[in-house]
């Protein structure tokens, strides 16, 4: 076998141990997968021990450390059960506590950013599932579609947007994705409640427990750094959404908010021992180990001759969309957003190609499990407390959800002037 497909063997190898989770007796999770995968291009010299190191984006797993921070505190305090009292005490049935879930969390991971919602709302969802015997795998379904999807339509919604609107290529980053993606983005986030219905129809019929002030136990002194903690992170998002639109070289990095909000918490909680050795210290791996792994891949260089020996028409938006969302699943939608921005700035790209280059590659994670970074996160932390969602399971309803929304996508782009 030649040398540059050795990496692409492993990948298709940890896809196949994501996809059976078990052989024989043995249980195998996601990152231990893409762990073991990390290790055997590094052993099988795919990549150098020094390219791994520079592969690794210290940004985003100092964000995700600062946010586990923030997400473990408000839940151990009771905060986070406090919140899901208050936002879902009006749902008398799924129905309802599914739009619930769909449209405020789906409309704020456009702000607070996909991942920060995937962190906050896991415990959530379970605890709602838990209270109301409403399946947790409907629950964490709707929470990966809904901050998936809600993230499409912003600037800051995901990584991969935020490299968009960073490439210089759009004026107005957040006028541009609402006045391009809103619409068809909350039609999409009520194709996913109608596709959720379809699989998951016997649930609809269940009707909610009276929600009554169940005397939620807290720690209220964690409890209150836990709300100064979020209202920091609310805040830091806003003024870097502020400096995005009046200071564009003022660069506020997620990872700096993610700390900001953290510091409190590690400073100030009598907890903060318990909290950061509860963190999912798993899933920082997971994604250590993802980005070398995909490093390897990407340095094979096997995707990119492929894409040239194909001969593709780049500057089609079906062509965008559709390569978009296939080669997300193999390479992550950062790495192929990193690869189409300098094709497309050398072409100069219009903004309606760049809008359906974040459309496909953010849609590109309602498709499989590893399409985006909030799946393993929710998976990641539904496992610690006994519940999953399987590869399979994921993708019977992914792949029919991905495909409607595409249509939806490329029609609204198709006919924008």
């Amino acid at each position: 076998m030649a040398t540059e497909y050795i990496s692409l063997l492993i990948l298709s190898i940890v896809f196949f141990l994501i996809a059976v989770r078990k052989i024989g007796n043995i249980r195998i999770k996601i990152w231990h997968a893409m762990t073991l995968g990390a290790a055997a291009v590094l052993l099988l010299g795919q990549i150098s021990p020094l390219d791994a190191i520079y592969s690794v984006n210290i940004d985003v797993i100092v964000f995700l450390f600062g946010m586990f921070v923030v997400g473990e505190s408000m839940y151990r305090s009771g905060y986070l059960n406090m919140l899901a009292q208050r936002i879902f005490h009006r749902a008398t049935d799924t129905n309802q506590l599914i739009l619930l879930i769909l449209f405020p969390i789906g409309l704020l991971s456009a702000l607070l950013m996909n991942d920060t919602l995937a962190i906050i709302g896991t415990p959530l969802v379970l605890g709602l599932s838990k209270k109301h015997g409403i399946s947790p795998k409907l629950l964490l379904l709707t929470l990966a579609f809904a901050v998936t999807t809600g993230s499409v339509m912003s600037p800051i919604g995901n990584p991969q947007n935020l490299l968009i609107a960073s490439s210089g290529s759009i004026a107005s980053p957040f006028i541009t994705f609402i006045q391009y993606l809103a619409l068809p983005t909350i039609l999409c986030l009520f194709v996913t409640f109608i596709m959720l219905r379809i699989f998951f129809r016997s649930e609809f019929h269940i009707s909610l427990v009276e929600n009554q002030n169940e005397g939620i136990q807290t720690d209220n002194q964690l409890v209150q750094i836990s709300k100064l903690a979020l209202m920091l992170t609310i805040l830091l998002i806003a003024v870097k959404v502020i400096l995005v639109v009046v200071a564009p070289s003022i660069e506020m990095k997620l990872s700096h908010i993610a700390i900001a909000a953290s510091l409190p918490i590690l400073l100030l909680s009598r907890q903060r021992v318990e909290i950061v050795k509860n963190i999912d210290w798993t899933t920082l791996l997971f994604f250590v180990s993802m980005f070398v792994l995909m490093a390897s891949v990407w340095q094979s260089g096997v995707f990119q001759e492929l894409i040239s020996a194909m001969n593709l028409d780049l500057t089609s938006v079906p062509t965008i969309i559709t390569v978009g969302i296939l080669l997300s699943q193999f390479i992550s939608n950062v790495p192929l957003v990193a690869l189409f921005v300098p094709i497309f700035s050398s072409n100069g790209a219009s903004i309606v190609q760049l809008m359906t280059l974040a459309a496909g590659s953010t849609i590109a994670g309602n498709m499989l499990v590893l399409g985006a970074a909030s799946n393993v996160i929710i998976i990641q932390n539904a496992e610690k407390q006994g519940e999953t969602i399987e590869f399979l399971e994921f993708a019977k309803i992914g792949i029919p959800l991905t495909s409607v929304q595409t249509i939806v996508y490329l029609t609204f782009l198709l006919l924008v002037p």
